[in-house]
């Protein structure tokens, strides 16, 4: 449809510059610019409506018709009906970024009210949290997050979910209520995961809940960690991108050494139960988990994000806030503003004897 007005535009040209003049192109030149304020917006409209002009005028002195007054009769109608289309498509345009706007409030609201913020201490860390949604589109996307201070220590969930929309924002929900109850209660990190997977298994049993395709192929990608008093953190992850450790200016991905299947494909695992992984987490020592919005973000070359080496190049005395907000600056800059696809992440620091105070908010997404 979009093609239209400048194939008639071609059409008015073979005609005119032809034997085939005698044909009356008027009516057919009036016709770009009302049918390009239909499907091109403002912009379209007066490109296609300068195109119509600059034909009329061609043709015009091709076929010597200046002074008659068919060619000043097609002027005006062309110059009114170009205005019309544009006022018409500006309009247009603008309701239909309001309405956009306002199904996107309604969407972030929606996925505020099931993500919290992280709170700025917990525990034996400072921590910080960021969302970002997506440019494409307004749905509510499938990234979850979550960080709690228990007994057995802080306990952080980061997690995907296949697909957008409500569907997604089914399982975020179930899959974070879970969390939230288990992780007061059940000593292992590993019986925390299982709680996940079966409140997700729970929640695709409802008739009707899900469509076929989220039946067949649906999954949840996601990491659990833990930061106990002692100098460590434990991890079970599955399927999920490794959390990655920034240690004395040097980046390490925290690489599971036996890999678990996405929350949704249990049929999968084979073998002996899975265990909660420990590694190193020292005071000093900073923590990013993160959903796979972030390193799957490309620039024009269709480059992924540098995760690692950005994170070395930021300043280690950073709060965690500010660390999160560089980054995001720098995977915003990477992508030329148009994320593809949504992105969560939490920022833990692991405290020494001596704790710096929180600075500012702890969200800052």
């Amino acid at each position: 449809m979009q093609c239209v007005p400048f194939l008639i535009a071609l059409a008015v040209l073979l005609i005119e510059l032809t034997p085939a003049h005698f044909i009356y192109t008027g009516p057919l030149l009036t016709a770009i610019p009302a049918l390009a304020g239909v499907t091109l917006g403002p912009r379209g409209t007066t490109a296609a409506a300068a195109l119509a002009l600059a034909i009329s005028i061609i043709t015009a002195t091709y076929n010597q018709a200046w002074g008659t007054v068919q060619v000043y009769t097609n002027f005006l109608a062309l110059v009114l009906v170009s205005v019309a289309g544009f006022v018409a498509s500006s309009a247009v345009q603008t309701r239909r970024q309001r309405e956009l706007d306002q199904v996107r409030r309604i969407a972030v609201a929606a996925q505020e009210v099931v993500l919290r913020p992280v709170p700025a201490r917990l525990g034996p860390v400072l921590a910080a949290s960021m969302c970002l949604a997506a440019g494409t589109g307004a749905q509510v996307g499938g990234d979850l997050y979550e960080a709690v201070q228990t007994r057995y220590g802080v306990r952080m969930i980061v997690g995907d979910v296949r697909g957008k929309g409500l569907t997604a924002v089914r399982a975020v929900a179930a899959t974070l209520g879970a969390f939230r109850e288990a992780v007061h209660y059940e000593d292992e990190l590993v019986e925390v995961m299982n709680h996940c997977a079966a409140a997700l298994r729970r929640e695709v049993a409802v008739p009707g809940a899900y469509g076929q395709e989220v039946l067949m192929e649906g999954f949840v990608t996601a990491l659990i960690a833990q930061v106990p008093d002692e100098p460590v953190v434990q991890l079970v992850n599955r399927g999920h991108p490794p959390p990655l450790l920034l240690r004395q200016g040097r980046t390490t991905a925290l690489m599971p050494s036996s890999p678990l299947p996405p929350l949704g494909l249990e049929d999968f695992i084979s073998g002996p139960p899975p265990k909660a992984e420990s590694y190193p987490f020292l005071p000093g020592d900073r923590l990013l988990l993160y959903t796979d919005g972030v390193i799957e973000a490309r620039d024009r070359d269709s480059q992924f994000f540098a995760l690692p080496e950005t994170m070395e190049g930021i300043h280690a005395g950073t709060t965690p806030p500010e660390f999160l907000e560089q980054l995001h600056q720098a995977l915003t800059r990477h992508a030329e503003g148009d994320l593809a696809d949504d992105v969560a992440m939490i920022l833990a620091d692991r405290l020494d004897g001596e704790p710096r105070p929180p600075s500012g908010g702890a969200d800052v997404g």
